[in-house]
């Protein structure tokens, strides 16, 4: 037995001693912080714009009530224009990031070589912005809708390769192991140890992929990708906001009609119940594994018996064919219907040398120090944006959440909204602030921050809704308020996350903000536009490289930050 003592015990340490990278870490978080204030006051945003716009904001409803829609037919065909050219340009991306990514994946790979190349195209697509795309292929194949699918194809690798990466990464080996050890070759592997495990998150991501490139098509549409973006384009051109407005809310309404349909497809497609969680569910490194350990055995079965195992024809298979059914049928007609030619691509061959040279070498004359003055204006444009919709996001966010709001009702309500925000095209806020806060970098900020309250909205309720919820009812079992609930069990588990999100918003508002400029909100975006339109291939090959070496510093960065705060 011990004796006791009447020393006192040094008193033990509760919080862990910071570290280096950490410190680090909090420096750099603190700092990116100080910049959008920095950003958010250079471009004087404050109330006076808005109050000083009231009187714009009402001359721009006078001039754009009542909506003058096409004729049914003539908008009929501009919707399957459009739809088309977005099915075929996401079914591209989809199907080239499945090599990509079982490159690109650290279990999957073929060696260290090959990872790095593929990790290489993944960053690259995403650095490069479609709308450079679009001009370059619109130079090589004209007018049509090639040029809109190679733009968003091409640049939609950067998202789908990486999500896919990431979900291959995270498949239970089990399978595979069995599959291995009973001869299965590499391919057969694949197909049958992996393939069925990540089919889920695969549909998923190439739907929310389809949603994000149905806005962006508004967006190409200014640079000569038909459809309903070259529409809108042609009617604000001659200021027919009536027309013009009226064409947008045509595009608002079908964003949100794929948002409801694609969730519906991915419960019927994949026959598992789908769960509310945001559609960057691997960029959380959280994917559903339908395949369990314990079926191992079954797949290995599969794998090296020559006798054909199929499961039996139930409803839910029945449901599901259907479904494959249909969607190899709407592949089908959008290839059709997005007008691809041959001879376009026969064209494309011949001229390609001659088309690549217009755009070398860049231009670095007298233009550059104007550029680099831009390009600071769009870095600021982002800055600020990110600000205003991590403001905006975290009360929205928490009150679309199932734990913290009050009740389901309220919490369904806020859902809309952020579907509805997520509905609208950043191209057309920005329109609509250009109007009412004239031609400049306010009107992109503003359209940006209300833009990213749809994603980050979303996104910052899927976080406070899978946090452990032992921790709130231990809490709340004390006599906690819902508030003490919410700040001390609730916010700080979902903390690491939210700064994740905060972080690839500003990744992808630094590339929005470069296409704002088109239609005169502020940034590099305008030059790049001019360029385009008064052949300077040089300047817009100078515009490229710079928005590529500013996204891919901020890429590292947020790649770094988010493996410290995971």
């Amino acid at each position: 037995m011990k004796p006791l003592t009447t020393t006192a015990e040094a008193p033990r340490r509760t919080l862990a001693r910071p570290t280096p990278t950490g410190t680090a870490a909090a420096v750099v978080v603190l700092a990116l912080l100080g910049a959008a204030i920095w950003a958010f006051s250079s471009l004087r945003l404050n109330i006076a714009t808005f109050v000083d716009g009231a009187a714009n904001a009402v001359d721009f409803a006078g001039r754009t009530l009542p909506l003058d829609f096409p004729p049914l037919g003539e908008l009929l065909a501009l919707c399957g224009q459009t739809l088309a050219i977005v099915v075929c340009a996401t079914l591209l991306a989809s199907l080239i990031s499945v090599p990509v990514a079982v490159l690109a994946a650290s279990n999957t790979a073929l060696g260290g070589t090959s990872r790095f190349g593929a990790r290489v195209i993944i960053v690259v697509a995403r650095a490069i912005p479609d709308v450079v795309l679009a001009i370059v292929f619109f130079r090589m194949f004209g007018f049509g809708g090639l040029t809109g699918v190679l733009a968003m194809g091409l640049h939609s690798i950067g998202m789908i390769g990486k999500l896919y990466a990431d979900a291959i990464e995270q498949i239970d080996e089990g399978p595979r192991t069995a599959i291995r050890a009973a001869g299965g070759t590499r391919l057969q592997q694949l197909v049958t140890g992996v393939l069925p495990q990540v089919m889920p998150s695969f549909v998923a991501t190439s739907l929310h992929r389809l949603d994000i490139n149905l806005r962006v098509s508004v967006v190409l549409g200014f640079v000569g990708v038909g459809g309903l973006g070259q529409a809108i384009s042609d009617s604000l051109r001659t200021l027919d906001y009536q027309r013009g407005m009226a064409l947008a809310s045509v595009v608002f309404g079908l964003c949100v009609l794929v948002e409801v349909v694609s969730g519906a497809i991915r419960r019927g497609l994949l026959g598992v119940r789908e769960e509310r969680r945001g559609p960057l569910a691997a960029v959380r490194r959280r994917v559903q594994i339908p395949a369990p350990r314990r079926e191992a055995g079954i797949v290995a079965e599969r794998a090296s018996s020559p006798r054909p195992i199929s499961p039996p024809w139930t409803a839910g298979r029945v449901r599901r064919t259907g479904y494959w059914l249909l969607t190899a049928l709407v592949v089908v007609a959008s290839i059709w219907g997005a007008d691809i030619s041959l001879a376009q691509f026969q064209r494309a061959i011949t001229d390609f040398g001659p088309t690549l040279a217009l755009f070398w070498p860049p231009e670095t004359g007298g233009i550059l120090p104007e550029l680099l003055a831009e390009l600071l204006v769009t870095v600021q444009i982002a800055l600020a944006a990110t600000l205003i919709g991590a403001i905006l996001a975290l009360p929205v966010g928490a009150l679309a959440a199932n734990n913290v709001a009050p009740n389901p009702a309220v919490a369904k309500f806020f859902r809309g909204v952020v579907l509805a925000v997520r509905g609208v095209p950043e191209l057309v806020l920005a329109i609509v602030f250009v109007v009412i806060t004239g031609l400049g970098a306010v009107a992109g900020a503003l359209a940006l921050g209300v833009g990213s309250v749809g994603l980050l909205g979303k996104l910052v309720a899927d976080s406070l809704e899978e946090v452990d919820r032992g921790k709130e009812r231990a809490l709340r079992a004390t006599g906690a308020s819902r508030l003490q609930v919410f700040f001390a069990a609730t916010v700080p588990q979902a903390a690491p996350a939210f700064v994740a999100h905060v972080l690839y918003q500003l990744d992808t508002n630094l590339r929005s903000a470069t296409l704002l400029g088109l239609v005169g909100a502020g940034g590099i975006g305008y030059y790049l536009l001019n360029a385009s339109r008064v052949l300077e291939f040089g300047v817009v090959t100078t515009v490229l490289a710079l928005t590529f070496a500013v996204v891919m510093l901020v890429e590292l960065l947020a790649l770094w930050l988010r493996k410290l705060v995971r």
